[in-house]
């Protein structure tokens, strides 16, 4: 956000066209011819500032010369140039139209230009303005957005990252390190812990730990530890923590799940709901700046402009205000309230749009949680789990809880976003939005209410939510995270309506499928998200069906992915009149790319990097 902002540390405009529309360039006789009118101009008793072209210095031209400038635009796909003025796009096209352009506005702001102004052939003395031509294998995208992620979790997670833990060993090796890494915590036991990213299913026997685990090393023994699991949907804790919880309750609470042994005593992990029986460090400013930071900084540099943050409660919504009013969002961020509250809470969280610095702040919507996730068993499914028939999952709220607080939340207008996982609480969700919407005042666009992961469905239901008009946001790495185990969990028949992007986007009477990643679940890189969307693949290649992808029929084409990250996240936020595409009068919010992720082969996208983030025409990261 350029010297303004302590987050992100100024990047700037570099490497020009060394062509003579450059501004270091210009040329020399048309600036002498410039001086020299206005001195003789200002001899006469005149002042006349507006001569010179540097006024005009917020105003430039960022140009391909193989029009490889992907709009997102259906009326003006690829362009040569885009032209910046302030921090919107006021012109788009070839370089030759938009400098006649330019020069035609920039003399309609001079007084006697009809007088002043030379004719061809002399017109060649005339101001140009400044061109920045990329490199031919770049390419330039929308400013790109992360429709469903965490903020502040992901902060948290890059502090102990657990990510690569293929055992529980290697947990606590990881733990050991971080201790002696931290003089404060390895001096005093009653420091916490904290980390995040394991996952059983990576493990030898794919079982869930247990608290006496963190015991066998004795620099662990007795200390506060709480493990978040990758999903963010359970969480292992120590049996310090567990005297810490005493005494809890013999029976599991609503919408959650506290794992216990043979014996009835808890193990120490607690799924869902059950998770807020553990105890928690009070939200801290100094802590929150801290993970706010490393977040954005990391977010500019994989060129994401914008983040649809899925979960906020109020204390954190009243932090990124303070954040927006002192010019210290470095990037846009569309909060979901949240307050764990059977009650209708909409009093707890402010509604705001385009708020602060740039308007970049915004608070229209919440976000409530059906059920919880395919990999700790939480997903809440029609029929029994294939590889686990001893459950069905979790529904975290009761159907008619959830009914009541959508009705109230709609009434008072705001977008409703509901966490679906399993085709069960997929199924319940639509017949709510069903019935909100027959019996509603207003049109479907006015809410846009939306399903955060709409992961299993019913075949059926793939065409409901279509009907219905509701927006499916989805993250096409949990695909090509999951797909090693979901079938087996899910079994043949189910899978078919499962992380089924292909068949979502067409059922869309809009042709809206919002893409995001979930971080910090997945990666922040978003286009980890657009080559899983367009191939179906791992990382290196592979998948359960082999290099064709996993269930391939379900493959978003490159254009599809573009939009879902640009376009139809704007939509789903209500910004798609200034975000969203490179269109004249929106948001100066734009990515360089240093090769051409729409044509590379699909196993180059991954090598593409970041040359250039620009905000509100300001370059954040990088340099152009």
């Amino acid at each position: 956000m350029g010297s303004s902002s302590p987050l992100v540390k100024p990047a700037s405009v570099s490497g020009q066209s060394s062509s003579t529309n450059s501004p270091q360039n210009r040329s020399w006789w048309a600036r002498s011819w410039l001086l020299a009118l206005s001195v003789a101009l200002g001899a006469a008793g005149g002042t006349f500032t507006w001569l010179n072209p540097e006024t005009h210095s917020l105003d430039y031209a960022v140009c391909s010369a193989n029009r490889t400038i992907y709009t997102v635009d259906s009326d003006l796909p690829n362009v040569q140039c885009i032209f910046v003025h302030d921090t919107l796009i006021s012109d788009t096209g070839d370089l030759e139209d938009i400098t006649l352009r330019w020069r035609d506005r920039w003399w309609s702001e001079i007084p006697l230009a009809s007088v002043i102004r030379l004719p061809w052939p002399f017109n060649f003395l005339e101001p140009s303005p400044r061109v920045i031509n990329i490199p031919p294998d770049s390419i330039v995208v929308p400013g790109l957005t992360d429709a469903h992620a965490h903020v502040l979790h992901y902060g948290f997670k890059m502090n102990l990252n657990l990510d690569d833990c293929t055992s529980v060993d290697d947990v606590l090796s990881h733990l050991k390190a971080y201790v002696i890494a931290h003089p404060d915590i390895l001096g005093d036991p009653t420091r916490w812990i904290e980390g995040m990213g394991w996952d059983q299913n990576k493990w030898p026997g794919a079982q869930y730990p247990h608290a006496n685990d963190f015991d066998r090393e004795p620099l662990l023994r007795g200390r506060r530890i709480s493990l978040t699991r990758i999903d963010a949907h359970a969480s292992w804790v120590s049996n310090r923590v567990l005297q810490l919880m005493a005494p809890l309750p013999k029976e599991d609470i609503d919408g959650g799940l506290i794992i216990r042994d043979k014996h009835g005593k808890p193990t120490g992990i607690f799924v869902d709901n059950a998770m807020a029986l553990i105890p928690s460090q009070p939200f801290s400013e100094t802590r929150a700046m801290e993970y706010f930071t490393r977040a954005t900084s990391d977010a500019l540099a994989v060129g994401l402009t914008s983040v649809h943050d899925a979960f906020s409660v109020p204390e954190e919504i009243h932090f990124y205000k303070k954040l927006s009013e002192t010019q210290q969002l470095p990037l846009r961020l569309y909060l979901m309230g949240s307050v764990n509250f059977d009650d209708y809470w909409g009093g707890q969280i402010p509604r705001l749009i385009q708020h602060g610095f740039g308007g970049r702040l915004t608070v229209r919507s919440v976000k409530l949680f059906a059920d919880g996730a395919l990999g700790s068993f939480g997903a809440a499914l029609l029929e029994p789990y294939s590889d686990n028939p001893s459950t069905s999952g979790i529904m975290r709220l009761r159907p008619e809880a959830l009914a009541k607080l959508v009705k109230e939340f709609s009434t008072d207008g705001w977008q409703i976003n509901i966490h679906c996982i399993g085709d069960r609480a997929n199924h319940v969700v639509l017949d709510i939005y069903d019935d909100m919407l027959a019996n509603a005042s207003f049109s479907i666009d006015a809410l846009r209410p939306r399903i955060e992961h709409a992961q299993i469905l019913t075949l059926d239901d793939i065409k409901r939510i279509g009907k219905l008009g509701v927006i499916p946001s989805v993250q096409p790495t949990h695909a090509t995270s999951d797909m090693w185990y979901a079938e087996d969990r899910l079994g043949p028949k189910r899978i078919k309506g499962a992380y089924a992007y292909r068949a979502l986007l067409n059922a869309s009477p809009t042709r809206v499928l919002p893409l995001g990643s979930d971080f910090p679940v997945e990666d922040i890189n978003p286009l980890l998200g657009f080559y899983a969307a367009v191939s179906r693949l791992s990382v290196t290649g592979d998948s359960p069906h082999g290099p064709g992808g996993w269930y391939p029929s379900e493959r978003l084409t490159r254009a599809e992915a573009l939009k879902g990250m640009t376009l139809d996240a704007a939509y789903a936020s209500f910004s798609e009149d200034i975000l969203g595409s490179l269109s004249i009068g929106k948001k100066a919010d734009f990515v360089v790319l240093d090769r051409d992720i729409m044509t590379v082969p699909i196993e180059d996208i991954l090598s593409a990097t970041v040359t250039a983030t620009v905000i509100d025409g300001e370059v954040v990261y990088g340099n152009l």
